[in-house]
Order: C-alpha cells, then structure tokens, then sequence
C-alpha cells in the first residue's frame, strides 16, 4: 500500500469516526501530496511523501509555538492536535549519535579536514539523510566534528 493510498484510507476512517481534527491534518497531507504531484514531479514516491509530511510537521509546531507567545491557548491546542496526527505519519528520526555516525562517515567519504569544507559535508548528507533527520540537527553535527 503506498503513502497516498494508506493517506485515503484514514480520511475514510476519520470521516466515519467523525475525528474533526484528525480529517483536518489528514486532508491537509493529502492536498500537499496532491500540490507535490501536479508540480511536475509526477509520481509521488515514499522519500517525498516523507519530506512533505516533515514539512507540515514543522509548519505546525511552528504555529503552535507562534500562538503560545501571543497567548492564544485556543489556536494553540488545535495546532498541536494536528501535529501529533501528522507525527504519526513521519519517518522515524534518526538518534543524534546515529547522525553523528552518518556524519563522521560523510566527513571521511568527502576527505573534509576543515569548517571550510562544510558545504560539501551538507551537500552529501542533506540527500542521504532528507526526512530521516532535520537539517538544523545535521549542521549542528557536522560543525562540531569539522572543528575537532
């Protein structure tokens, strides 16, 4: 069963159920996936499902901690609803030491002896680990090793 078809089949069961918020995150996937599908990349295979579904992930825990700040405990809840629906769907993340074993190999592959060679380190691990672990985590990583 592909992302989008398990995707169509839990808006079925939402509507069933009459989940308001669960339908809402699940619609909201289902029409990013669609926006990815007619965008020219055509078929939509599990690695871009899994960066678009990141993606919403982050929108959203954005948004809730934008409310937060602006005292809007109502908005807030709902957000953070929709985020843990769309939590479900993302790929399981990689442990910090699981990147920092990815990026020693990366640094060694590349032949990096410096921070000035952090760009292609990026350039290597952004592709190898798209979805599977957020860029902010990687960079953080692959300083720290380049300065050792």
């Amino acid at each position: 069963m592909s992302f989008t078809d398990k995707i169509n089949a839990d808006i079925k069961t939402a509507m069933l159920a009459k989940d308001k918020e669960r339908l809402a995150a699940l619609r909201d996937i289902k029409s990013k996936l669609l926006l990815e599908a007619t965008s020219g990349a055509g078929e939509v295979t599990d690695e871009i499902a899994a960066k678009v579904v990141l993606k919403l992930y982050k929108q959203r825990i954005d948004t809730y901690n934008l409310y937060i700040e602006q005292n809007r405990q109502d908005l807030a809840d709902e957000e953070l609803v929709q985020a843990k629906v769309i939590e479900e769907y993302m790929p399981k993340q990689l442990s910090d030491e699981e990147v920092r074993t990815e990026v020693k190999n990366a640094i060694q592959n590349v032949g990096a002896s410096g921070p000035a060679d952090m760009g292609k380190v990026m350039g290597v691990l952004t592709k190898q680990l798209a979805g599977k672990a957020d860029g902010k985590v990687i960079s953080a990583i692959v300083k720290e090793e380049l300065a050792k």
